[in-house]
């Protein structure tokens, strides 16, 4: 018998990739190196930028808080003693006290007191210079023998009078510890402050008022004492 053949196909052939023009491949390759730069130029702006952003909100910062004199307004010392006490009275008045206290204290924390005190207002920011002539006044006050039944109907109503008179509570507690009750507030952003306590083991109640920064009329280059620091208060009692 005849032997079959039997004829494989061949494989058909693989074409060779055609060749990259040159202009193609200078193209591209300009492309590359343009979007790298366009890249490594924008992390370079955006490394500058926020270094240069941080140093303008850092210097926008200093300027916001730091003062000096004419961010005060010019007030006697007297008169500041004066709003001082007349704040201090208003409280006196919500609380139901009817005594009157003499200025001075003869022990702290066990007897009456009545007395004012003074302190320099600083230019804030990250400095602790103080600004010239200008000073901050604060009035204290205390009554012994003052039982729960008159301190904590007194304190109560006088959160509420705090709060209704546009004063920010900071602090309300009552009963702490089993003995102690407190009660803090402000206002204009914290420039003016009242704090209320009553220690229950001994019916001793105190309140402090602090006013906002003035700056003295009279103050002169060398004083070195805030204004009104040998102030007296007046007698300190009801309105009424």
């Amino acid at each position: 018998m005849p032997e079959e053949i039997t004829t494989a196909t061949a494989a058909s052939p693989v074409p060779a990739p055609a060749p990259v023009p040159a202009t193609a491949t200078a193209t591209a390759t300009a492309a590359t190196g343009r979007t790298a730069a366009q890249a490594f130029g924008i992390g370079c702006a955006v490394l500058l930028a926020v270094p240069l952003l941080l140093v303008l909100a850092f210097v926008g910062w200093i300027a916001v808080v730091t003062k000096d004199a004419s961010d005060f307004p010019r007030v006697a010392p007297e008169e500041m003693v004066s709003r001082a006490v007349d704040r201090s009275r208003e409280a006196y008045d919500v609380l139901g006290f009817t005594r009157t206290i003499r200025p001075g204290v003869e022990e702290i924390g066990v007897s009456t007191e009545n007395t004012i005190g003074s302190d320099h207002c600083y230019r804030g920011g990250l400095t602790d210079e103080s600004v010239d002539g200008a000073y901050r006044i604060s009035h204290s006050w205390a009554l012994d023998q003052v039982p729960a039944e008159q301190a904590v109907p007194g304190l109560r109503r006088l959160r509420d009078h705090l709060e209704d008179t546009g004063w920010d509570i900071t602090s309300y507690r009552e009963n702490v510890s089993g003995d102690y009750w407190d009660l803090y507030a402000s206002r204009s952003g914290g420039d003016e402050r009242v704090s209320f306590q009553w220690f229950a083991d001994r019916d001793y109640f105190t309140g402090g008022t602090s006013t906002p920064c003035a700056v003295d009329p009279d103050w002169r280059q060398g004083d070195d004492q805030p204004a009104g620091d040998r102030l007296w208060p007046p007698d300190f009692g009801p309105s009424a």
